[in-house]
């Protein structure tokens, strides 16, 4: 990232996209370590996970639609419905452990990303070692705030749906009431749009500097004030790409809508390829975005300054940046 810091606050949707290609070519190698080591795994267990949930969920509803026509406390009932509860407990099972894996890497590869991407902006050395001493030291502060956005997101939907909910029961039927719900979902769904972008900020904040959880949040909220516009438009850009992946492999390799295995398995490499390409991009873009918005709001990081954060985190002494030097105004 060879722009001056000042210049930072002017780069546009095209400008990020532009910086952003810029630091992973710098850095191929780099960057193709910590795919291979991070990015692919996780990538592989998202599309694994969408295969190996459909089997398992498949053979619960044909065992269930065999129930129905099985005659109640025969013997083969019994058998079908122990086979069934197990099937279940497998199924539960495996998302478990989906999901806490799932966690793992992409808290792991976050770190991992946001720490080369600043380590680029300082200029400073970096190799794929000391990334990954530096990944584990800091992924648990990524993990507070990874908990506390959970806990805000999973309230916010709960409420959302309680509402529309019971406005569909009550409303459905009424012209005014169908408006209500429709400017309701838009509502939600551009609070959800705005929660997600400061969650994902405030990942990059937890990991470049001394705060985590709420205040890290905080920081995002505050941060993202007058990039907002650019930074809905990478979250639905990017959002949009990681949706149509999902929905193609899903339809032509998991869903079998295409009889043609060659086709199937070409879809599955590239639905493969384009994903794990999307979320080093997607990591590497919202790290981007935070040094913009520094830039934005005139919060200059010295790079020197950063540089010796950056060590002392690899060091394991994670010693937060002076408030002088890491977010000084430029027009006081």
């Amino acid at each position: 990232m060879d722009r001056a810091q000042e210049e930072l606050q002017f780069l546009g949707f095209f400008g990020i996209f532009r910086e952003s290609f810029k630091i992973i070519f710098s850095r191929k190698k780099l960057f193709s370590q910590i795919t291979l080591a991070l990015i692919l795994p996780l990538t592989f267990i998202y599309l694994a996970h969408i295969q190996i949930s459909d089997l398992l969920y498949s053979k619960i509803i044909d065992h269930n639609q065999a129930l129905n026509y099985t005659q109640k406390n025969s013997t083969n009932y019994e058998k079908l419905s122990h086979h069934i509860s197990a099937e279940r407990a497998y199924f539960w099972l495996f998302e478990i452990a989906y999901f806490t894996i799932l966690l793992i890497l992409s808290l792991l590869s976050t770190s991992a990303v946001v720490y080369t991407v600043a380590c680029i902006f300082t200029a400073k050395e970096i190799t794929f070692k000391k990334v990954m001493n530096v990944v584990p030291k800091v992924w648990k502060r990524l993990m507070v705030t990874f908990l506390w956005s959970f806990a805000i997101l999973f309230v916010y939907n709960i409420v959302a749906i309680v509402i529309i909910f019971l406005l569909a029961v009550f409303f459905l039927n009424s012209v005014i009431g169908i408006v209500i719900i429709i400017i309701l979902v838009i509502l939600y769904l551009m609070g959800f749009v705005y929660i997600s972008i400061v969650w994902q900020l405030a990942s990059v904040v937890s990991v470049l500097e001394a705060i985590r959880g709420i205040q890290a949040m905080k920081k995002s909220k505050t941060l993202i004030k007058g990039k907002m516009g650019v930074a809905v438009a990478f979250f639905i850009l990017l959002y949009t790409c990681f949706v149509g992946i999902d929905l193609v492999f899903g339809y032509i390799v998991v869903g079998e809508n295409v009889p043609d295995i060659a086709i199937r398995i070409v879809v599955g490499i590239l639905s493969f390829l384009f994903l794990f390409k999307l979320i080093l991009i997607a990591l590497v873009v919202q790290t981007v975005v935070y040094f913009v918005c520094k830039s934005y709001h005139h919060q200059t990081i010295d790079k020197s300054a950063l540089a010796d954060h950056l060590e002392a985190v690899y060091l394991g002494d994670y010693v937060p940046l002076r408030k002088d030097v890491q977010l000084s105004d430029t027009h006081a």
